[in-house]
């Protein structure tokens, strides 16, 4: 397992890729894989940097771990913001046309149908979320 601590910012989006990244390159990770992951992370890493300490900036923790059985990726984000659940919204009607649909949850919604498997918790005052992609 690696981990990166980053601010919680905007601009780490692209630092947190890049150290994700750099492991599924290792793997072989298919291309296709590695885009899904990678929209995950600017979505969710997004979402804490906007939402987690807003208005101030904290600290986020990202880690990266491989299983074997099967061969997955696992990314995991941790942060001591304002505790909240992405996965408890509910999501949105995607056959409503994007002017009747109401903003917001459309991102969440994309990470949940491309990752095999998306969890949340709340431990020790840490919102604590992971994605797996099977390779």
């Amino acid at each position: 397992m690696k981990e990166l601590r980053v601010d919680a910012t905007v601009e780490n989006i692209e630092k947190v890729t890049d150290f994700v990244n750099e492991r599924l390159t290792q793997l072989n990770c298919p291309i296709k894989a590695q885009m899904q992951i990678n929209i995950a992370i600017d979505e969710l890493f997004g979402n804490i940097a906007h939402y987690a300490y807003n208005p101030k900036t904290g600290s986020s923790i990202v880690r990266i771990e491989v299983l074997q059985e099967p061969l997955s990726v696992v990314v995991t984000f941790i942060d001591n913001g304002k505790a909240y659940n992405p996965l408890a919204r509910e999501d949105p009607d995607v056959a409503l046309t994007a002017e009747e649909r109401e903003i917001g949850g459309l991102g969440i919604y994309m990470v949940k149908k491309s990752m095999d498997e998306i969890t949340y918790e709340y431990k020790d005052g840490q919102n604590i979320l992971r994605i797996r992609k099977n390779m």
